[in-house]
């Protein structure tokens, strides 16, 4: 269709829909509504203004039109197309009242202390006393209430559960790990079947080592044995040469098999201290371990550490003791529950981040060293407190406040201070009393309609002399 057809049709619906408005009095806004009007709008027909396609597609015809395949055209008669209030909720005028003023009918902030007409030759409607209050509440009409869904809730007092979800890595119990080294130079004669990653027990060989230093403090220790008198026991010399091969670090299994056997060992077997995996194995046979050198590295993984970053918004709702679930991305549907017991005293600048620690049992051994982990910490309080649902609350930023229904379509603005928030509903810490009825659905147009009147009720104050 060419751009000078649509212009001429665009022209012509707006002067057509005009010209219905002016010249049927049902269009207008129901305060300007005599009671006969509502006996003529259900009797008069309506014709139609212009026709529009049947799928709704932006084709438009001031003549009745068939599509390409043969459909007509939808009519769309006079009302249809602008209008400006249910029918159904137009009332008769106040006879009782004194009017205050009155104001644009098409909502412009303008008003007048007198009838007046607009531009269109439209009447100003009249406020009349009553209609608009000075306490800040707005009034609406059942049907609009109906129409708009608005829905009301009282405030009661419930425990509200809320939870802070941050990541975080599984890390070994610093605690629960040990390190096997030499202290003094030694030479390794075997090597048990052990690799890393292997699980060990404690007691469990882990090879054979052969140390002069050893050997030395072994045959001291023997001949002090060999020496000491009937009944008079090992004395204070014997007690330091068995003191002498501790301090060395040798088993104590391989102590015991020395003071049986009275004789000195060329190797000797070295241990498990614990159960836990092999994280390191540094050891080969025949190689020379210096004094120190790390040879293997064991870690108990029964119970494990979930280091957590928690967002430092959430760091104050923190505290050693509260309740942690720690769920693995590695095992789905399986939850670790534990307690916070420490909250380290650095904030990561880079992220913004505080770290927690979580103690974990692992039983299972499912939870392994580095593996990423999704906690989520129960911050809440198990007191009850003042309650309304999130969905009530009309936040500006800088202020909150709540619709509170005071009956008969009113419905009172109120400043509100709010607490923590969790499962849809938030702490009301002032503002609202228990059973308060609070606006928890549409809440929004009546807060536009609040603004518009507070608007109006000012330029009518400046109009009034």
């Amino acid at each position: 269709m060419k751009r000078s057809v649509m212009v001429g049709i665009a022209a012509a619906v707006t002067a057509a829909a005009i010209a219905g408005v002016l010249s049927r009095p049902y269009l207008w806004p129901r305060e300007t509504q005599p009671a006969h009007v509502m006996e003529q709008v259900r009797a008069e027909p309506r014709a139609a203004i212009y026709y529009q396609d049947p799928d709704g597609k932006p084709f438009y015809s001031l003549k009745p039109k068939k599509t390409p395949d043969g459909r007509d055209y939808r009519a769309v008669p006079t009302g249809d197309d602008i209008s400006f209030d249910d029918p159904a909720d137009v009332v008769a005028a106040p006879a009782d009242r004194r009017i205050k003023y009155y104001r644009n009918p098409m909502g412009l902030p303008d008003v007048s202390p007198t009838p007046k007409k607009d531009s269109m030759g439209m009447d100003y409607i009249p406020v009349y006393e009553g209609e608009d209050s000075d306490d800040g509440s707005v009034k609406l009409s059942p049907g609009k209430i109906q129409r708009t869904g608005v829905k009301s809730e009282p405030a009661t007092r419930r425990v509200i559960r809320t939870a802070s979800r941050a990541p975080g890595t599984i890390q070994l119990d610093e605690r629960r790990v040990s390190v096997i080294a030499m202290r003094a130079e030694s030479y390794v004669q075997k090597v048990a079947d052990i690799t890393t990653g292997a699980h060990v027990v404690k007691g469990q060989p882990l090879m054979e080592i052969y140390s002069p230093a050893v050997s030395s403090a072994a045959a001291e220790y023997i001949s002090t044995l060999n020496s000491k008198v009937a009944g008079g026991g090992e004395g204070p010399y014997g007690r330091g040469s068995r003191q002498r091969l501790m301090n060395l670090d040798v088993p104590e299994a391989a102590i015991i098999a020395i003071e049986k056997g009275r004789n000195v060992p060329i190797g000797i077997e070295w241990t498990s201290p614990r159960d836990g995996i092999v994280l390191e194995r540094n050891v080969t046979e025949g190689m020379r371990a210096q004094p120190g050198e790390v040879l293997f590295r064991i870690a108990d993984h029964r119970v494990v550490w979930a280091i957590i970053d928690v967002p430092e918004r959430d760091l104050g709702a923190m505290a050693v003791g509260r309740r942690a679930v720690v769920r693995a991305r590695s095992f789905p549907g399986r939850e670790f529950s534990g307690k916070i017991n420490v909250i380290y005293p650095q904030i990561t600048k880079e992220t913004r981040t505080a770290r927690v620690r979580v103690e974990l049992p692992n039983p299972e051994l499912l939870l392994i060293h580095d593996m990423y982990v999704d906690a989520e910490i129960d911050t809440g309080s198990a007191e009850s407190v003042l309650a309304i649902p999130e969905s009530a609350v009309l936040d500006s930023g800088s202020r909150q406040a709540v619709l509170v229904d005071k009956g008969e379509g009113r419905f009172e603005p109120r400043e509100v201070k709010l607490g923590h928030r969790g499962e849809g509903y938030v702490e009301v810490r002032e503002g609202l009393a228990e059973d308060d009825p609070v606006v928890t659905s549409a809440n929004f147009l009546i807060d536009a309609e609040s603004n518009l009147k507070a608007a109006l009720k000012g330029f009518a104050k400046g109009a009034q002399p």
